[in-house]
């Protein structure tokens, strides 16, 4: 079974946008309309999330999801935080799918094991309370984090959250960044041209930016202005406007 259904859209490839963590297929409005002027846009639920709710997978049976709903076509793929570390496993595992890929504010894995297993405690307890205080307190805990100082107040986008408790916890405990293998070997091997993101206020994502970039030799980096983590939801003009630009680029094998 497969978590979307791709078809040809004719000319461009489609290009696959996968939400964050607590997000939906249609979170980032403003971005996806945006994209969408331009480009044709796909977008899904993860597991865990929205229509997908009761769906368990994975980071590694999510990417095989993608790339069977793929095939032979090949994608552009994006994906922000949570969906940028799924779309890392996509080109990791299935670059054939590939045509270009964009990461958005995400990482290629905690290294250190001791960190990894903290980091697993630590989603352990968010998975607990989530289901402790109710989706929607803590869907407003999440929020409020630091990590999104400088994410709009937007009632329209906190509408899109997925409010499926058990959703949200099992992606925690099996899609969570401890549970994540450090991709940085594989990720070595992947020749797919890619844009690599994160928001100047996004100190530790800048700097996840630049260590993929060292491992992927056909990428480069773009730090976007006045924007933090969500800069999907920040900046999302500025944002469609790099990612279209770069999406159409002539790829020189053409």
């Amino acid at each position: 079974m497969t978590l979307l259904d791709l078809e040809s859209c004719g000319g461009n490839p489609p290009f696959l946008w996968l939400h964050g963590f607590t997000q939906t297929a249609q979170s980032g409005y403003e971005f996806q309309g945006e994209v969408r002027a331009t480009r044709a846009l796909v977008t899904m639920d993860l597991p865990g999330h929205g229509m997908n709710a009761s769906v368990e997978r994975n980071l590694p049976e999510t990417a095989a999801d993608i790339a069977q709903a793929v095939g032979s076509m090949p994608i552009d793929l994006g994906g922000y935080s949570f969906g940028g570390r799924v779309a890392l496993h996509v080109a990791t595992n299935y670059p054939t799918a590939l045509r270009r890929l964009v990461i958005v504010s995400a990482t290629a894995g905690v290294r250190d094991e001791s960190e990894r297993a903290e980091r697993r405690a630590r989603d352990e307890a968010l998975a607990q309370r989530c289901h402790e205080i109710g989706v929607e307190a803590f869907l407003r805990e999440w929020t409020a984090q630091p990590l999104f100082a400088t994410l709009p107040d937007d009632a329209i986008e906190f509408a899109t959250r997925s409010r499926d408790a058990a959703g949200l916890a099992m992606a925690l405990r099996k899609m969570g960044t401890g549970t994540q293998v450090p991709l940085d070997e594989m990720l070595s091997e992947c020749t797919v041209p890619t844009l690599l993101i994160a928001g100047e206020y996004d100190d530790k994502f800048i700097h996840e930016a630049y260590r993929l970039h060292e491992c992927l030799s056909n990428s480069r980096v773009v730090i976007v202005p006045q924007a933090g983590h969500a800069v999907h939801l920040e900046q999302p003009r500025y944002l469609a406007r790099v990612v279209c630009e770069f999406l159409g680029e002539k790829d020189q094998n053409a």
